[in-house]
């Protein structure tokens, strides 16, 4: 059977009623531009991460455009961040004038190493941005302390993270802002492009609605250059109706999850050739990805695409030797955890209304590929 590796339509196939009722409502409201919807959402939202306040904006591009707007990110600032990670979490800083600091992973839950993170921040580090990646945070009491001592705030790029912990606190609530995307493939999912920022801080909050329609707190009056970075209404609408079945999801998550570790420890691979995800002690997982590491990565893709089973690389070339950031002077062997990644990496089907054949015949594929004849 074809094991796809996300299946937006059956996903929604059992709320499709109530995607639809919620998208009419709005189609009939004639009020497709903020208003009671997106102020619904952004109530809802901070109510489920335990969030002060909740601002929906466009995407999880567009979230971390704005918090950096507002942390004043420009021409001679430094953000320290991985350089494995979705290309938004640096150009945004790039597009802004400011300067990534790369700092390099670690290698079992593929986030920034909190550890190095202090020696590559300078006078000029106006904030730290972590990558919630794949689903599990980084080390947030780390660089909680960081930012207490030396007075630098935290920027969460929780995209791939929406209801993951880190020893009891939700991502994205821990920094002076947390941020998200509703791209159709996260965990919670829009109808096209939407993302949010959670923040604890009320004058933030206050700065960050501005921003999001051009700088304008006063329809027309303009304190600063902010940007079109407004939720559409339907998508709010649509992310109501899934809001309330997203910690169902994240368990289906989790169970199928623990069914691959029990799959690839009865075939024999786990560990060797097959490392399978690492969750941190304190850790709340809720794999966005189920992310492996593997030998001859792009034949084994190879031979999951002959037998349909759908499979991503996330990602394939570290930021730092993306030719755009050329002048940033990094090099091959910069970061070679992230590089490493790069070459090993595979993420496979982990969503929710996946079954056990699926999963069987996924770890079926690639016991064929490790195990068969002419392996």
């Amino acid at each position: 059977m074809e094991v796809p590796l996300l299946d937006v339509a059956l996903h929604h196939a059992p709320i499709q009623k109530e995607i639809e009722d919620a998208a009419l409502r709005v189609l009939r409201s004639g009020r497709y531009i903020l208003g009671p919807e997106i102020q619904g959402f952004e109530k809802e939202l901070a109510e489920s991460l335990g969030s002060a306040d909740a601002i929906a904006v466009s995407s999880g591009t567009d979230a971390l455009l704005a918090a950096f707007m507002a942390l004043g990110a420009g021409p001679g600032s430094e953000v320290v961040m991985p350089p494995f990670t979705f290309f938004a979490t640096a150009g945004v800083l790039s597009r802004l004038g400011a300067k990534p600091v790369f700092v390099d992973v670690e290698p079992d839950s593929f986030n920034m190493d909190a550890t190095k993170v202090e020696d590559a921040m300078t006078p000029r580090t106006i904030a730290m941005e972590p990558v919630h990646l794949f689903g599990q945070c980084a080390d947030l009491d780390v660089l909680s302390e960081i930012s207490k001592r030396r007075g630098v705030p935290i920027v969460e790029d929780a995209c791939q993270a929406i209801g993951a912990k880190w020893n009891g606190r939700q991502a994205g609530t821990v920094g002076a802002a947390g941020c998200f995307s509703f791209f159709p493939s996260k965990n919670l999912g829009g109808a096209g492009d939407a993302g949010a920022i959670a923040t604890n801080d009320p004058k933030l909050a206050e700065r960050l609605r501005a921003i999001r329609v051009h700088g304008g707190a006063r329809t027309y009056f303009h304190d600063e250059v902010g940007g079109n970075f407004r939720m559409d209404a339907i998508q709010a609408a649509i992310l109501r109706v899934k809001l309330i079945h997203l910690s169902g999801w994240e368990e289906r998550r989790r169970k199928n999850a623990e069914i691959y570790r029990r799959l690839f420890e009865e075939a024999g691979l786990a560990g060797d050739p097959v490392v399978l995800p690492a969750v941190k002690p304190g850790a709340r997982h809720v794999y966005n990805q189920f992310v492996i590491r593997v030998p001859r990565r792009d034949d084994l893709a190879k031979h999951l695409g002959a037998a349909r089973i759908g499979h991503a690389v996330y990602y394939p070339l570290p930021l730092h030797l993306q030719p755009c950031f050329g002048y940033l002077g990094y090099s091959e062997g910069s970061f070679p955890e992230s590089e490493r990644a790069c070459r090993e990496v595979l993420a496979l089907p982990i969503f929710p209304e996946l079954v056990l054949p699926q999963l069987e015949q996924v770890v079926g594929s690639i016991r064929e590929f490790y195990r068969g004849k002419g392996a």
